[in-house]
């Protein structure tokens, strides 16, 4: 049984989806790995790295041969045409935003599993990409923050006087929220956060943040998964104007709500970055390519720009960070990761040398995409239609 890791570092992307750590173990399941040259680089892992673990370098001709793909990123049309039939794709796919990959993947009767679909279970904790790449964002996010912002985020008693602690806002107590609030206030800011769930108020608290208590916030706001539900378009309004006064006396603010598969909702309009003072930052996980924004109406994916300056926008102001991948500018830790949480999933259907798929279990039937010729996630199916 062949595995291939393709190279897909880019630009954007540094990190590689398995490290030379997995190798041994996967050899283990019985599976001849083979690495594509320059896998590792963004993520300073070598080709003799991997070799000397016990893998082959390979090339892109390598996506014709193998038996199971390990990915970081969904796959081109052009490398996706190069399966061969019934062969193994795993990754983070994106499949609701990649129809054209996805029926190319079910024409070839290629096995495709996404990694955002493992569900929330015990037993898949191990495999959960979302949350260990989360974590790494959150902590990235408050990183940016304290090297984008005008000041400083601890107080400090100096024979120049005392400096009062920086003041940050977290929108959204999910993973990747927690663990910037933990960071800020690691770093010595004053934090505080938001979520539409009342039941994170605890571990907001546990981590020194305090909790804004907004009296829209109802107890219904949670998926059956622990998600925040999407809200109403009169819940969001009513939200904007209600945070408005403590994003605008902020000092930073880093803001990470996302709805699954559809665009970020939009919580910081431009009127309420006028009401934010100079020097002031927004870090916005949320920035969408697809959407064209993030959290903030202002935010340009991929870029970090600077609004409301005395220069017209281009010095001074509002500093918006709109990273799409902040995972990445982690590489090493990111990749570690999300190698340990796909050896824990790969190892639920190789064995022996060969792929076993167990097409009623829970974890393999909630992230498999394509199989057998079809598109068999109704999400994905509907979503295509």
């Amino acid at each position: 049984m062949k595995l291939f890791v393709p190279n897909q570092t880019t630009d954007a992307e540094t990190r590689v989806a398995l490290v030379p750590k997995s190798i041994a173990k996967l050899s283990k399941l019985g599976a001849e790995v083979v690495v594509e040259k320059g896998a590792g680089t963004g993520a300073f892992h070598s080709d003799e790295e991997f070799e000397q673990a016990g893998a082959a370098t390979g090339d892109e001709s390598n996506w014709s041969d193998a038996d199971v793909i390990v990915t970081m990123r969904p796959p081109s049309l052009d490398q996706i045409e190069r399966m061969k039939e019934g062969s193994v794709l795993t990754g983070m796919l994106a499949p609701l935003k990649h129809p054209k990959a996805i029926k190319m993947l079910a024409e070839g009767k290629a096995t495709s599993f996404a990694m955002e679909f493992i569900p929330r279970i015990s037993r898949a904790q191990a495999m959960d990409v979302l949350s260990s790449q989360a974590s790494i964002a959150g902590y990235v996010a408050a990183i940016l923050a304290a090297e984008s912002s005008a000041k400083m985020f601890p107080m400090m008693m100096t024979a120049a006087g005392t400096i009062a602690p920086s003041r940050v806002m977290v929108i959204g107590a999910g993973v990747a929220g927690l663990q910037a609030i933990a960071t800020a206030k690691r770093l010595g800011a004053v934090v505080e956060a938001y979520d539409v769930r009342p039941a994170v108020k605890e571990q907001v608290e546990s981590l020194g943040g305090r909790f804004i208590d907004l009296p829209m916030t109802k107890h219904d706001s949670e998926t059956e998964g622990g998600y925040a539900r999407e809200q109403t378009e009169d819940e969001r309004q009513q939200q904007q104007e209600l945070m408005a006064k403590h994003v605008a006396a902020s000092d930073a603010v880093i803001t990470t709500a996302a709805v699954f598969g559809k665009a970020p909702p939009m919580l910081i309009p431009k009127e309420v970055v006028d009401r934010m003072h100079e020097g002031s930052v927004i870090v916005d996980l949320a920035a969408d390519v697809d959407a064209g924004r993030g959290n903030c109406e202002l935010t340009q994916p991929g870029k970090r720009i600077s609004v409301n300056g005395a220069d017209d926008g281009i010095d001074g102001g509002v500093t918006i960070v709109g990273e799409t991948n902040l995972p990445a500018l982690a590489s090493v830790h990111a990749s570690q990761m999300y190698a340990n949480n796909m050896l824990a999933f790969l190892k639920e259907f190789l064995a022996e040398s060969k792929v076993q798929l167990t097409l009623d279990d829970e974890i393999q039937s909630a992230a498999m995409i394509t199989h057998g010729g079809e598109v068999v996630n109704a999400m994905v199916a509907d979503a295509i239609k």
